[in-house]
């Protein structure tokens, strides 16, 4: 057996460490079989040597977020297992400090994994960004804190919200009511979304006086935006021709992001997806940044992971 010990400044930081019922440390003793305890300033690891010097990179580097201030979930210590389990831990101070905006009820909003903070990053330093990637990584939810941030530093006039009007494999129907109300139901997670960034009465605010919109794709025809921040979501659903009518609509001070996740194209048979096209037509061109998320970026429950992992190895057999 082979012993090790990392000594920690303040006993908060090994409360925080072990969290609730030991749950944190249960993660790290069942992923690399071996045993953690805490005595006064240190903590003790045993089992095989090359485990041991996994699980003292993985608790070094939760050490890390809880010096900035982090509190640890599941969510973040099994990202940060998957970063010492490639050796890739001491990355993590690339995270620290970089709050985007605060919601509405105070909450500070932060990417929480490496894709998320390349992804956020290339919003702030590209005039169009693409960002593809599985459900639960942030895509949308992120796009939409960069652009309250933006229009609260008034860096931006307006914020522009949209999204193709495509049924999700099941026809819905005659929808009632007037325009805005038929749509409304496709455009429901751009509303969430802004709801928790700005509060249901100042969104509504911003909605009348014009300064933020939210509407289908097929409103952006004709028109140039200028001094906008404009986010296209679920882009995998548009045409090829829909995503360069989109693109072209780019005026003056103005800010792009598109996000989709490739593997839910929900177009009819033989017509191919405008976001698969324009990552292929667009990756060598300047101010265009593409952000490809992983399976490691998804920030839901473990099981969302799960789910992906296990539908891109029946993709993989399908196609050997």
């Amino acid at each position: 057996m082979f012993e090790q010990v990392i000594s920690v400044d303040r006993m908060e930081q090994a409360v925080s460490l072990f969290g609730s019922f030991d749950e944190n440390i249960k993660l790290i003793e069942s992923h690399y079989g071996v045993t953690v305890l805490s005595r006064g300033s240190e903590i003790k690891i045993t089992g095989d040597a090359e485990s041991v010097s996994k699980a003292v990179r993985a608790i070094n580097g939760l050490l890390v977020l809880i010096n900035r201030g982090e509190s640890l979930s599941e969510q973040n210590v099994r990202y940060v297992i998957s970063l010492a389990d490639d050796g890739n831990e001491d990355k993590l101070s690339a995270l620290s400090g970089d709050c985007i905006c605060i919601t509405s009820k105070g909450k500070p909003v932060k990417p929480k994994t490496l894709g998320q903070k390349k992804y956020v990053d290339s919003i702030r330093n590209n005039t169009i960004t693409l960002g593809a990637g599985p459900a639960g990584t942030g895509k949308t939810y992120l796009a939409v804190a960069m652009a309250v941030n933006a229009f609260r530093a008034k860096e931006v006039n307006r914020i522009i919200l949209t999204r193709p009007a495509v049924e999700a494999g099941e026809k819905l129907g005659f929808l009632p009511g007037d325009l805005q109300q038929k749509v409304d139901p496709y455009l429901r997670p751009l509303y969430d979304a802004l709801f928790d960034m700005l509060g249901a009465e100042s969104f509504q605010k911003y909605q009348e006086r014009g300064s933020i919109e939210v509407a289908p794709l097929a409103y952006m025809r004709g028109r140039t935006l200028d001094d906008s921040f404009i986010i296209l979501d679920e882009a995998q659903n548009t045409t090829r021709e829909q995503m360069k009518m989109f693109l072209t609509r780019l005026g003056f001070g103005s800010k792009i992001v598109v996000t989709g996740d490739v593997t839910q194209i929900d177009l009819p048979d033989g017509k191919k997806s405008g976001l698969v096209d324009a990552m292929r037509i667009l990756k060598n061109v300047d101010g265009i940044a593409i952000n490809t998320f992983t399976e490691k970026d998804v920030v839901r429950h473990k099981l969302v992971q799960d789910i992906i992992k296990a539908y891109e190895k029946q993709e993989e057999r399908k196609k050997k």
